[in-house]
């Protein structure tokens, strides 16, 4: 409780008649003085009885119609006051806003001694990603003479989201599928590479546990559980060349792929294993980083800063190109150098397999995803789970770059972002895009199909659902038994 001017003005009046009482020795002057004392003690007594009465009676909310936003949105906050008995005190309540958020205009409401109800709306920014929690209510209350201010009413939170795609799907012929690495505890059995045994399936099991093969030669359901590593090196391969711009803002392909990167990155953060990237622009590597167990944060970095690369795109040939090799290993001069003696029986036997290998270093250098692969995989010593984030625009690369990532015994996981459910007219004809999503659900299962690979999609899920939803009662060709 404070005073206001106007009592500050009775004080002074008080004040005054002290003095006169004094220099005219008038002691009855000073009975004016204590009757002011007095007076003032009653009104603030009564004062703070009607401020009791006046929080019972009242009922304020700040309401916000979203609890979540993207950065950069906007959501109107309402403030609604309502009392059930009118006083003598006049009401001035502002809406908490957190920090965060950003108004161009105050929100803030009055009730004056006769009114009972005041509502006001405001639209407020949101610039900040973050969980933002709006303070109590300021209520100003006063009688003319003495002001209060307290906090009223609840405190309701927006949690504002980073830009980027929302309802992400990753799975299987429209079935989602988690993405996890496992406990990586040597000795025991779970998920993880090394097959370990086959069992009759339990209750508690996971359906992604069961193997189907196995389920299908017992007549029952089956678990095949896997011997878990102490870690598990990973690389990730992420594209994002021209193709991975389609779709719409902060919702494209690459916003997917990243979602999913991101992902595998917490998680080989949590459980410490050595995490490597390699990304892929329109004229090879843009970035490499070496497996390690201390630069998860630069990883996400990159990823975050990953940006579509065009065509047209000029990037020194030290960025992009592998080391060129020596003159005395490359196949091209061994090739050479056979020519020089074709005719010996021993340059015909050898010229077909120097040729095909030249073939083989050359589609790898002209392919920057193949290059990355090989990048990322090369002089490995030990089992590398190999993530490759692309889409389906080029599906000879894909095959190759799977086989490429393979050859060592590494595992491969490959992260595949369908055109047809980002293409912004994909959606106007369902019936064409559930036939093109069939086409690429049959190229997902081939990859998936091949041994040591892994081959998910990651999609809108809201647009999957409406794909799926047109092929009801349709035979779906493989998509869904």
């Amino acid at each position: 409780m404070r005073p206001t001017r106007r009592l500050w003005s009775v004080g002074g009046l008080a004040l005054i008649v002290t003095v006169l009482a004094i220099i005219f020795a008038r002691p009855l002057l000073l009975v004016a003085t204590a009757m002011i004392g007095a007076w003032i003690l009653v009104r603030q007594y009564l004062f703070i009885t009607t401020v009791a009465e006046t929080l019972d009676s009242l009922s304020v909310t700040q309401s916000v119609p979203s609890m979540a936003v993207r950065t950069d949105g906007t959501t109107p906050v309402t403030l609604v006051a309502e009392r059930s008995a009118t006083t003598a005190l006049s009401l001035t309540l502002d809406a908490g806003i957190p920090t965060a958020g950003r108004s161009y205009k105050p929100l803030s409401v009055s009730l004056g001694p006769a009114e009972s109800t005041a509502e006001r709306t405001e639209i407020i920014e949101w610039p900040i990603a973050g969980r933002h929690e709006f303070d109590e209510v300021t209520l100003t209350a006063s009688d003319g003479l003495f002001e209060a201010t307290v906090g009223v009413g609840p405190t309701p939170a927006v949690t504002v989201e980073p830009r980027g795609p929302r309802n992400v799907h990753v799975g299987a012929g429209g079935d989602y599928v988690a993405i996890a690495q496992g406990a990586h505890q040597a000795g025991r059995l779970k998920s993880g590479l090394e097959p370990a045994e086959i069992r009759e399936y339990v209750s508690g099991d996971t359906a992604d546990q069961i193997d189907w093969n196995a389920t299908a030669r017992f007549a029952t359901p089956h678990v095949r559980e896997y011997e878990t590593e102490t870690d598990r090196p990973t690389v990730l391969v992420v594209d994002h060349r021209s193709a991975l711009t389609t779709g719409p803002a902060d919702e494209t392909k690459l916003d997917y792929l990243r979602e999913v990167a991101l992902g595998i990155t917490e998680s080989a953060h949590r459980l410490d294993d050595p995490l490597g990237l390699v990304t892929i622009g329109e004229d090879g590597i843009t970035n490499r980083i070496a497996k390690s167990t201390t630069r998860y944060r630069t990883i996400r970095r990159r990823l975050f800063d990953l940006e579509a690369t065009k065509p047209e795109t000029e990037r020194s040939v030290s960025k992009t190109r592998m080391p060129t090799r020596s003159a005395a290993t490359a196949p091209r001069s061994a090739l050479d150098r056979l020519a020089v003696d074709g005719e010996t029986g021993f340059a015909r036997s050898l010229a077909p397999f120097y040729r095909n290998r030249q073939l083989t270093h050359e589609r790898i250098d002209a392919e920057p995803l193949l290059a990355g692969v090989r990048l990322g995989t090369s002089r490995q010593r030990e089992k590398t789970w190999t993530v490759i984030c692309t889409d389906d625009s080029d599906p000879t690369a894909v095959l190759d770059a799977v086989g490429l990532a393979r050859a060592n015994g590494n595992d491969v996981l490959v992260i595949l972002a369908p055109t047809v459910l980002f293409e912004p007219s994909g959606m106007s004809d369902v019936e064409r895009a559930y036939d093109r999503y069939v086409s690429f659900e049959t190229f997902r299962q081939e990859l998936d199909a091949i041994d040591q690979v892994r081959a998910l999609e990651v999609a809108p899920g809201d647009r999957l659902a409406t794909i799926l939803a047109a092929g009801t009662g349709r035979r779906l060709r493989g998509v869904r038994q």
